[in-house]
């Protein structure tokens, strides 16, 4: 049975007169200074908020598998994906076959390797679909996570706060915030700036807790409408639901270890900047906070089991791929109920 809700912000503040007149570069880095992890496990760390989670946070996450039952959290690796190239030239992936079934009954393979096979290769940038951001991925003006400098990202990659340093941390107690059903929508509007309030509520609502080290999952319809319509229109960039910035607070106070999305960016998009700092959200919560993003997630399946069952927290397994010096890398998550 569902527990009654309880989160462990502590006194956080919701700063409704900063959204409605508008934030700045300098309120945005005031901000991110405010709320600085830099530091706290060490000046040669490289995990952030990840070392939240201990061994034994992942053995109870590991109870609550009660079903066996398994929900793929990852979209397709596909030419039918979100990026349209509105940022950063960002495309979707592409699949190229480099040996076929009919090169080998054509007979053009065994004179040259012995035997018949196929063989493919895909191309795609880091963050073109279901992804995690490494802590190399926004930076603070001249910095990136831990203080560390902007220029140790360089042409051969990230060379402190790459993808790598994850590849065997991200998993343990995953819970799902599905604030569109709370406010009784089949999806938020674009534009609507998911507040403080709106997540303790929706967790209340759900009668689910959070907890030091979780990976906390939003939904907010936008990409299951996107599904539905058969297109993606602006997702990739463009405006969407998400987070408003208030909620930097609520995700240093809580000690969360992990912030997803269904949307492109986690976010709310227009942001609420006025003079043209975009994704100011992003500025403090990656390389200030220290959190990992898990970017356009799937999360259809989960949420109708989650609604059907009345259980929003589950075994979550996400594990990047081992790319040396990344900034990103795409993965399929899998939440386990």
């Amino acid at each position: 049975m569902a527990k009654k809700a309880i989160t462990k912000n502590r006194k956080l503040k919701t700063k409704s007169s900063v959204r409605k007149k508008g934030l700045t570069k300098r309120d945005v880095l005031k901000k991110g200074k405010q709320l600085s992890n830099w530091g706290k496990w060490g000046r040669n760390d490289e995990l952030g908020v990840l070392n939240y989670i201990k061994p034994q946070d992942i053995v109870e996450a590991s109870k609550l598998i009660e079903k066996g039952k398994v929900f793929r959290l990852g979209l397709n690796l596909d030419e039918n994906g979100p990026q349209n190239g509105l940022f950063g030239g960002r495309y979707n992936p592409m699949h190229h076959m480099l040996a076929t079934g009919t090169d080998a009954i054509q007979g053009i393979q065994e004179p040259l390797v012995g035997m018949r096979y196929a063989d493919d290769v895909i191309n795609l940038p880091t963050q073109t679909a279901s992804q995690w951001d490494a802590l190399a991925h926004v930076f603070a003006e001249d910095k990136m996570w831990n203080g560390y400098s902007a220029k140790l990202v360089d042409a051969r990659g990230a060379h402190k706060n790459g993808i790598e340093h994850f590849a065997d941390k991200m998993v343990g107690r995953g819970v799902l915030l599905d604030v569109a059903k709370y406010k009784k929508k089949k999806r938020l509007a674009d534009g609507y700036g998911i507040t403080i309030n709106d997540l303790e509520r929706t967790a209340k609502s759900q009668g689910v807790e959070i907890r030091r080290g979780d990976f906390v999952i939003i939904n907010t319809g936008q990409m299951a409408d996107c599904l539905d319509k058969g297109e993606w229109g602006g997702y990739a960039g463009g405006d969407a639901p998400g987070l408003a910035f208030e909620t930097v607070d609520w995700i240093h106070g809580n000690e969360i270890a992990g912030i997803c999305s269904d949307t492109w960016g986690i976010e709310v998009r227009p942001n609420e900047t006025v003079d043209g700092t975009n994704q100011p959200w992003h500025w403090v919560t990656i390389p200030y906070i220290g959190i990992v993003h898990g970017e356009i997630w799937y999360l259809r399946e989960l949420v109708e089991d989650c609604a059907k069952d009345g259980r929003y927290e589950f075994f979550l397994c996400a594990p990047p791929l081992v790319i040396t010096r990344g900034t990103g890398s795409p993965i399929n998550p899998q939440a386990i109920k």
